[in-house]
């Protein structure tokens, strides 16, 4: 079967780590062509990639069958929805989109098409979830998953729900596989107009709560997911790439925390191997256009729940 022929739409901080893989993955991918509107991410591009066309137009590419989009979060909606009006398979960075009105569009839309929409939640790549069976953990939970670090002034057009905290919303999303009920969310506007620092309280079903802090002006970096249950605690450091766990009851040796390192991995690759056998292969999509929706729709409500100062709920 003939490789997949791609276009990378977007060079910036993300774009030229996607055209990278791209270009890694030559036994699934053939890449034709890197869109970028910018002269200066143009010269970036054809520095890197001398081989590769690079044009201002995804319109301007030759044939190819599938693309990958990295523009900023408000360009989503109508370059994926062109793409796939034009019968273009579509990998989409998170997230889909800027409303859940567009993101179902855009969903029902590939569904419509026949083709593959596959949604860019990283996250889900770590090693670590392999390791832990966290859906079949009975009864009430409490989880905490905390994002932040230091100002790094990019992704400022959008605010620190969308661009970061929706990481860990896919997360307990898919991890935990329990229905959202509600949530109730405090922040602040700090380097930017827009939120800055968050933090969101949601109800599950089941008798779980999880809260979930996403920050962008902090004094250090920290990517950390705890989960907390009758059986103990399970703790997944996602920066260090490190497990530890506190089982509850004695503890023989008298260690009464123990702690796993594991693999440490390239999430865009796996992402695009993924979307490229999706294709080829009829392989099960990695993040589907439904759950690029779930995840926006719970951006939406924390948004709502910001700006209200109030407690949001969940339809059934």
């Amino acid at each position: 079967m003939a490789p997949v022929r791609v276009i990378t739409i977007g060079y910036g901080f993300l774009g030229k780590w996607h055209a990278q893989k791209a270009h890694a993955l030559v036994e699934l991918c053939r890449p034709v062509a890197i869109v970028e509107p910018f002269a200066a991410g143009q010269a970036a591009a054809r520095a890197a990639h001398p081989d590769t066309p690079v044009l201002a137009d995804w319109r301007e590419a030759n044939e190819f069958d599938a693309a990958v989009i990295v523009t900023p979060t408000s360009l989503h909606y109508q370059v994926a929805k062109d793409l796939l009006h034009a019968g273009k398979h579509v990998f989409c960075e998170k997230p889909l989109c800027s409303t859940v009105g567009e993101a179902q569009e855009l969903a029902d839309l590939a569904e419509k098409k026949k083709l593959i929409l596959q949604v860019g939640h990283s996250e889900r790549c770590h090693q670590a979830w392999e390791r832990l069976a966290l859906k079949s953990l009975p009864g009430p939970l409490q989880l905490r998953i905390d994002r932040y670090a230091p100002f790094k002034g990019r992704a400022t057009d959008v605010d620190v729900v969308q661009d970061l905290m929706i990481h860990d919303i896919d997360l307990m999303l898919w991890l935990f596989g329990r229905r959202l009920k509600s949530v109730s969310a405090q922040g602040f506007k700090i380097r930017t107009s827009n939120w800055d620092h968050v933090t969101a309280t949601f109800e599950l079903e089941g008798g779980m709560l999880a809260t979930i802090t996403a920050g962008r002006n902090h004094v250090h970096e920290v990517r950390a997911l705890e989960v907390l249950h009758a059986s103990g605690a399970t703790r997944v450091d996602l920066f260090a790439n490190k497990l530890q766990f506190a089982p509850a009851g004695e503890v023989s040796s008298g260690v009464f925390v123990r702690e796993e390192s594991y693999e440490k991995r390239d999430h865009l690759l796996i992402e695009q191997r993924a979307f490229y056998q999706s294709i080829l292969h009829g392989q099960a999509v990695m993040v589907s256009g439904a759950e690029g929706v779930a995840a926006v729709a719970a951006v939406e409500a924390v948004l709502r729940s910001l700006a209200s100062a109030s407690k949001v709920e969940f339809r059934a």
